[in-house]
């Protein structure tokens, strides 16, 4: 597969994750009942796959690729995007704290599940969205047939080392799965 389209593509999922986060935080903002576990498994699949995966392509192989031709980093789009990666991973790590706060019975922090989440969200919908329609454009104009033949080897690869043999459909499938169980399609 083409190495922007993948992105792309690994994009979508993260969306649908990010609609899952959101209503998981409107319940127990509302005081419904949520499974501790589902709100984990979210946790864990935007530290593997959204981290660690999608934004560790991007930092090891697509942003030093594109500033190789001559796309800035500092003052320029990819000083941005990793600024971005930082926030949310601050984010997530607030996420976590308050979910495990939360279920430990301190229910003040019911709050500050439904900040951090929602920040989140809105922070990668936005983030996406300057990828799809900037960054990746600004990439298929710098990149040619080699660049995208050398990255989508390198994605591969990261996959495998970062994640594990087979866990990234794995994780893409646990999206699925979550979905069915929470009746969000």
């Amino acid at each position: 597969m083409d190495p922007i389209e993948n992105l792309m593509a690994e994009h979508r999922v993260i969306e649908r994750a990010l609609k899952l986060i959101e209503e998981l935080a409107y319940k127990v903002y509302s005081g419904e009942t949520v499974d501790e576990r589902a709100l984990q498994e979210l946790i864990n699949f935007f530290r593997e796959f959204a981290d660690k995966c999608h934004h560790g392509k991007e930092e090891t192989s697509l942003f030093p690729r594109l500033e190789s031709r001559g796309i800035p980093r500092e003052g320029g789009p990819i000083g941005v995007m990793l600024a971005e990666h930082e926030l949310g991973r601050s984010y997530v790590r607030a996420l976590k704290e308050s979910v495990e706060k939360y279920y430990s019975g301190k229910r003040e922090a019911k709050e500050d599940i439904v900040e951090n989440a929602l920040a989140y969200a809105r922070l990668l919908r936005e983030h996406i969205f300057k990828e799809d329609n900037i960054l990746f454009n600004m990439a298929r104009a710098v990149l040619d047939s080699e660049d995208l033949k050398e990255l989508s080897e390198e994605f591969e690869r990261i996959e495998v080392e970062k994640l594990g043999k087979g866990r990234h459909e794995e994780l893409i499938s646990k999206i699925g799965k979550l979905e069915a169980e929470l009746r969000l399609l």
